[in-house]
């Protein structure tokens, strides 16, 4: 919808083969960390158009051969149960998915790591249940003042601790449940421990954002900047880097804050002779050959700008909620007034609020309250849609969406009155809800029911996955009935956050 600003299939290759030439500089054996999202990444799917959410697995698949995987994650995060966004599961179930969503496709992930772990008795389960199935699975302790007891760090009771984590092939990819998982001390630890058994191996970084090799204004940079506003990353210029090669290339605060630590503990762990020698800087660690698949900054550019109003609309929507601080909300304001934009940038923005004005002008709405959602169709045609007491404002615009997709006339019902009927009575009767009016969940169910019989709403139907990579906005807060299955159509939506004016619950 957007056009192409990325083509994946030549990123994949370019990528795979940084990774063999960096493999090559080691004694048969190479662990680098993954960073980010492994699989479903949507949000380099929504700043580099054309990328695909999976192509880290395409990368992997094309390493198969020759590489294994690893899986970390935290004792704390599966004691506290953390919830893992893409998915809205806990860390213990994102692990088990993640794992068997990787083994689905053929590829290799036989040891799990537990990092942090000080006797935590949830973690303690994962372990059973995963031995159960066939895994290793290594319960790493917290080492004392790490990381800056280099001396301590670099020893028996250190990385040195518990048993070797034994793996087979040359490539070994270090991934985990997210950030804090202990991705990096997992790698380091493995070439401490492969140095003690004579075997000089290596250690580098792979994470798609920032692309270090792109201004740090670019507006994917600082894209990853607001996806990050909530832990408050920040994008730099590398100045070791710098320093050593007098070229400008972009990280990020966490990694360049602990390059001189990092160095510490690699001379303590390596050899005279490794090729880790030569890291004079965070970004000399790193594999990153994302720029390689850019073939039009243009739409990148577009792109990434439009990722930063969506993030504005996430986390001012997470603020109402008391799920996010004001603070951050304010972060991605001043990303947005570095770019030159507002969040009417966004297209569908001001198309939702004008048909919100209509339906409170018309007295539309439904118990008092006035809604409005806009979708942005290829070839940047719009639709809105109004509440009414028999639509949420969201199910109204789909439903307008699929009808100028199809070549419906705006006047014919797409929806058996029958049916219709029969929901609302099942609603208000028998499951005793409030509102009769549908969500978008109830209106597809509806839409498919009437499509065994209407060759119109059967021409409807077909249209829903067109909407794949539509963008949306809705003048008001989501219930579930909305958001899931509008996320499961592959729509970009983004919201005001508003609530009815007289409550304090909304069905989330």
């Amino acid at each position: 919808m957007r056009g192409t600003g990325f083509d994946t299939g030549k990123y994949v290759d370019a990528q795979a083969k940084k990774i063999r030439e960096r493999v090559e500089e080691f004694d048969r054996k190479l662990y680098i960390e993954f960073g980010g999202k492994l699989m479903f990444d949507y949000h380099a799917a929504r700043v580099l158009p054309g990328y695909e959410p999976n192509a880290k697995i395409q990368i992997l698949k094309k390493l198969h051969r020759s590489s294994e995987i690893v899986f970390c994650v935290s004792a704390k995060d599966i004691q506290n149960g953390r919830i893992a966004g893409t998915f809205g599961i806990n860390y213990r179930d994102f692990t088990l998915k993640t794992i068997d969503d990787l083994r689905a496709l053929g590829l290799d992930v036989n040891n799990v790591v537990v990092n942090l772990f000080d006797g935590e008795g949830s973690a303690l389960k994962l372990k059973r249940y995963l031995e159960k199935h066939g895994l290793t699975v290594h319960l790493r302790k917290v080492i004392k003042d790490y990381p800056f007891n280099v001396k301590r760090i670099a020893s028996k009771k250190g990385y040195g601790a518990g048993k070797p984590i034994e793996t087979e092939k040359p490539i070994v990819i270090v991934t985990g449940a997210g950030p804090g998982s202990g991705k990096m001390s997992t790698c380091l630890a493995m070439v401490y421990q492969d140095k003690e058994m004579g075997l000089d191996s290596g250690y580098a970084k792979f994470e798609t954002f920032p692309i270090w090799n792109l201004p740090l204004s670019h507006p994917v940079n600082i894209a990853y900047e607001a996806a990050t506003a909530d832990i408050k990353d920040y994008n730099l210029i590398d100045p070791f880097h710098l320093k050593a090669y007098g070229v400008r290339a972009v990280n990020y605060n966490r990694d360049v804050e602990n390059f001189e630590i990092i160095q510490k503990i690699l001379q303590r762990v390596i050899s005279e002779d490794n090729y880790m020698n030569s890291y004079k800087s965070p970004t000399d660690m790193g594999v990153n050959m994302a720029k390689e698949g850019i073939v039009s900054d243009a739409v990148c550019r577009k792109a990434a700008k439009e990722e930063v109003v969506r993030r504005h609309f996430r986390y001012s929507v997470e603020a109402i909620r008391g799920q996010e601080k004001k603070e951050t909300v304010e972060l991605v304001g001043r990303l947005m007034k570095k770019l030159g934009i507002t969040p009417t940038y966004r297209k569908p923005v001001l198309p939702a609020r004008k048909a919100m004005e209509a339906a409170a002008k018309e007295g539309k709405g439904s118990e008092g309250t006035f809604c409005g959602a806009a979708i942005q169709l290829p070839g940047d045609g719009m639709v809105t849609g109004k509440n009414s007491p028999l639509l949420h404002a969201e199910s109204a615009a789909v439903l307008n969406a699929v009808k100028k997709l199809g070549g419906i006339d705006d006047e014919k019902h797409v929806i058996s009155k029958k049916v219709l009927e029969e929901i609302k009575k099942l609603k208000t009767r028998v499951l005793k809800d409030k509102s009769a009016n549908l969500n978008v969940d109830e209106t597809l169910v509806a839409l498919s029911m009437s499509a065994a019989t209407s060759p119109l709403a059967r021409r409807a139907l077909e249209q829903l996955p067109r909407l794949r990579g539509a963008e949306m906005h809705s003048t008001h807060m989501m219930y579930r009935g909305n958001s899931g299955p509008l996320a499961k159509l592959g729509m970009n939506v983004t919201s005001d956050g508003l609530r009815p004016a007289s409550s304090l619950y909304i069905k989330e």
